[in-house]
């Protein structure tokens, strides 16, 4: 075996003495490509700077045009300064007229100035005062007395009288204050019992208004020098109860009234002549307000909700039956107010036999219909709650307070949506903004300005609704919400995998194309 390995090693020493010395250096090196022409490398670079070309003068200008966000021009400061209430102040300057035919020219005008110099130190609230004149003569009848006559918001009739009375007319904007000779005041005093009694009495007929009229400024963003003194809590607390049984304003409701039995009998009730006698003259008087329309049902074996001959008060929500008692949801887009007359012999924990559902009707129970009477006044006062008017006062009164009331809500929802679209629209510059978000703003505020110029006439809250539907529209476009949920996240995953297999190879080439560039310069040097 150690002669085996020695040949091994005699064979290797010869082959090592046999192998030439420049062996490596005989081995053939990589061959080089040869270098490029001049022409190829114009050509080329002529082929990147195509492709370039085209992606940078032609493919991104279709891409911007494309994708680009349209967004129109919105009055943005106009729009904020509404919403701010540096624009329109609300103001109720309320007139009311004074007929003193039974004084001297001026006994009545000493009277009238003593009268509003007591009233201007009774109130507190600027926004809402109330400005006194005399009334014009019966036999004048030129329009501007006819046009000034049904902008009175009271008529003061001033009557000789055994003593100190004043009484206001239940259907009519009248107060009849009756008076003494001996209150009447003389040119030479500067106060007057009677001047006074008259202040008191207007202060009184018109707190209610004051207050709503306050607390809805006072939840608006006015600016602290135009806010109102603070309500008491409990004016404030039975204000904002009010406020949110109330409905939403709207042009027309829907009044629905139903019957219902737990047997079969009675199966027809005669309501055409009680709406026709209780609730038609009441409907009426809205028209300038609202419109209604009016349909009747009659259920038969309908159970209610509830068991029991008295309910407890945390029954009463639950005595709709709303799974078996047809009651229909609002009938072409306009507000359906219900108002249930059950047949039965229940009632509510303490003798009451209605009550008043919040933003949806009222329920009446009667143990049978051979008077509807007591049903359509119940009715009828739980429509002037659901409307929002005032509980105190005469028909008319609470009827014009609920306009100035309206008016001044619409006007402030609108310029508050009016600052709710400035605010998304600067908060988010990617949103589109079509044009008819534009038309929407423009139509807004103007009928802003002509609501502040007529707030609290009839004029004055047809604009205002006008605005606040105007501002809604224009705040909930649909193309627009739509991109409000559109984040940039969603973006990049979309245009990373279209661009990325595009822009590697380009922008390989011509990082490719520099180093040669490099290179060849160096060479040249």
């Amino acid at each position: 075996m150690a002669a085996g390995v020695t040949a091994v090693a005699v064979s290797e020493t010869l082959l090592a003495e046999e192998t030439p010395a420049n062996v490596v250096a005989a081995i053939p090196k990589k061959k080089q490509p040869p270098p490029e022409s001049s022409h190829n490398i114009h050509v080329r670079s002529l082929v990147i700077f195509s492709f370039w070309a085209i992606i940078l003068f032609l493919g991104l200008p279709i891409w911007w045009k494309t994708t680009a966000i349209y967004r129109a021009r919105l009055p943005l400061p106009e729009m904020m300064d509404w919403a701010d209430g540096k624009v329109c102040r609300p103001v109720f300057p309320l007139r009311i007229s004074i007929e003193a035919g039974a004084l001297q020219d001026q006994e009545a005008q000493h009277l009238l100035r003593t009268t509003q110099h007591a009233l201007d130190d009774l109130n507190d609230f600027s926004a809402h005062h109330l400005r006194l004149q005399l009334s014009t003569p019966p036999n004048t009848s030129t329009p501007a007395v006819a046009e000034e006559k049904e902008e009175v918001a009271l008529v003061i009739r001033l009557l000789p009288g055994q003593s100190t009375e004043a009484v206001l007319q239940p259907y009519e904007p009248v107060l009849d204050v009756y008076y003494t000779p001996n209150q009447v005041p003389t040119s030479s005093s500067s106060s007057s019992s009677l001047a006074t009694y008259i202040a008191d009495n207007l202060r009184e007929i018109f707190a209610e208004e004051q207050a709503m009229i306050a607390y809805l400024l006072s939840t608006s963003s006015a600016p602290p020098e135009r806010s109102p003194k603070p309500l008491s809590p409990d004016v404030a607390g039975a204000l904002a109860k009010r406020t949110t049984r109330s409905l939403k304003y709207a042009q027309t409701y829907h009044l629905t009234f139903s019957l219902f039995t737990p047997t079969s009998v009675p199966s027809s009730w005669d309501i055409e002549a009680a709406l026709d006698e209780y609730m038609k003259p009441l409907l009426e008087s809205f028209s300038s307000i609202s419109n209604f329309t009016i349909d009747t049902q009659v259920q038969l074996y309908a159970t209610p909700g509830v068991e029991g001959q008295i309910l407890k008060k945390e029954d009463l929500s639950g005595f709709i039956n709303a799974a078996e008692w047809p009651l229909s949801p609002s009938i072409g887009g306009a507000p359906t107010i219900n108002f249930i007359l059950y047949v039965g012999d229940m009632e509510v924990e303490g003798g009451a036999r209605s009550w008043l559902i919040p933003q949806w009707g009222g329920v009446m129970i009667q143990p049978n219909i051979d008077d509807l009477r007591p049903a359509m006044l119940t009715f009828s006062n739980q429509l002037l709650a659901l409307l929002g008017a005032p509980e105190s006062g005469s028909l008319p009164l609470r009827l014009m307070t609920l306009v100035r009331v309206r008016s001044a809500g619409l006007l402030l929802k609108a310029s508050s949506t009016l600052g709710s679209l400035a605010r998304l629209t600067l908060a988010l510059p990617s949103i589109s903004i079509p044009q008819s978000v534009a038309e929407g703003v423009h139509t807004t505020t103007e009928h802003l300005e002509r609501a502040c110029a007529g707030l609290g006439g009839k004029e004055g809250l047809e604009n205002a609704r006008i605005a606040e539907e105007a501002a809604e529209k224009a705040f909930f476009e649909k193309s627009m919400v739509g991109q409000v949920y559109f984040p940039d996240e969603h973006k990049i995953a979309v245009y990373l995998p279209l661009l990325g297999p595009i822009a590697v190879p380009l922008v390989m080439g011509v990082l490719k194309e520099v180093r040669a560039w490099r290179s060849r310069r160096a060479v040249t040097r």
